[in-house]
């Protein structure tokens, strides 16, 4: 059955319905997320206020490295199975996985420079995140190369899947390098090393984060489906316009 959904006509309609939903928890999760950061969870022993700025970092990384998984599953997708809607959902992705890898990228630089006393290191974390945020580019700049989509989405298929090679070098990079960066303070294998309530508004921000993601990318996907398909009866139809005679 949820083949059924697969088409474009088929989830447009529902795409509208979910933005608002996953916008407004989005915003109370934020409002939260925040709320403990800054009121409610204590100031570290070792770096002072300066820590805060992981509240927006890692939920940011995280997001970072999530976001470019699932654009080149939907990606690998579209190239396996020829469906549109699935190139459509890759493209729909990678502005938002840019923006927080660009975010991790910068709050990593203010949170280096109280702590390690610089604000870039070429150490293997910080570099292959950079070299993310380059994929994510690049594959937003090939797919724009083409004025054929299929060709576009074949040719971001292939970008997007030799670039997922980088996500686990980012995620192990601490483990199998020497690097500035600390290891995981959340694991599922092990207790966080964090107060409480320090996780709490960790992970609020992360829930923030990624319905933000769905949101924005959903609301980039029905641009994305109007643009490709605005010749179709349907799209003329739910955007209320006529056919001209």
């Amino acid at each position: 059955m949820i083949f059924n959904y697969a088409a474009p006509q088929a989830f447009y309609p529902i795409a509208g319905r979910m933005i608002p939903w996953f916008g407004v928890a989005a915003a109370v999760l934020a409002v939260a997320g925040l709320y403990v950061a800054f009121l409610v969870a204590p100031t570290d022993a070792t770096q002072g206020e300066a820590y805060r700025i992981i509240f927006i970092h890692v939920p940011a990384a995280w997001m970072s490295m999530f976001i470019y998984l699932v654009m080149a599953f939907w990606a690998a997708a579209g190239l396996v199975l020829n469906t549109r809607l699935s190139g459509m959902m890759a493209s729909a992705l990678a502005p938002t996985g840019a923006m927080f890898t660009f975010l991790a990228l910068w709050t990593g630089s203010l949170w280096g420079k109280p702590t390690w006393g610089t604000w870039w290191a070429w150490d293997a974390r910080m570099t292959s995140e950079l070299i993310l945020l380059f994929l994510y580019l690049g594959f937003i700049a090939l797919k724009g190369a083409f004025a054929d989509p299929q060709r576009a989405d074949r040719a971001g298929a292939v970008l997007a899947l030799l670039g997922a090679v980088n996500v686990p070098i980012i995620y192990f990079s601490v483990v199998w390098w020497n690097t500035l960066h600390q290891g995981a303070s959340v694991s599922l294998t092990r207790a966080p090393s964090m107060a409480m309530t320090m996780l709490v508004g960790m992970l609020l921000m992360a829930l923030a984060a990624w319905m933000y993601s769905i949101a924005v990318s959903l609301a980039r996907l029905r641009r994305i489906i109007r643009a490709r398909e605005g010749d179709a009866e349907w799209i003329r139809l739910s955007t209320g316009k006529r056919n001209p005679r």
